[in-house]
């Protein structure tokens, strides 16, 4: 079981993202970008919400997520960016 340990000593699950249906990520070529579809519409991303949604497969956790990214495109320091991108995903309902 993966565990977050949190200041304290305390341990919870952590927890694994995950795109929410009815959404599905692919890439779009006409679009030239990976875009999020549903049954109304579909929502165009940019690059680092591509890099950061494809990533969404409820195998990693968000610091996996991170470090992940970091390793990918060698720099350091995403995390604050990364999350306030989950936060808004996840606000609007594109994550589980």
């Amino acid at each position: 079981m993966n565990v977050l340990t949190r200041a304290g000593g305390a341990t919870q699950p952590a927890t694994r993202l995950t795109i929410a249906r009815p959404f599905r990520l692919q890439w779009e070529p006409a679009q030239n970008a990976h875009v999020l579809l549903y049954p109304e519409g579909m929502v165009k991303l940019n690059q680092s919400a591509g890099e950061i949604l494809k990533r969404c497969d409820g195998t990693r956790d968000i610091d996996t997520l991170i470090a992940e990214l970091e390793q990918a495109f060698n720099t350091t320091e995403l995390g604050t960016e990364v999350r306030a991108f989950i936060a808004e995903a996840h606000t609007r309902g594109w994550l589980e």
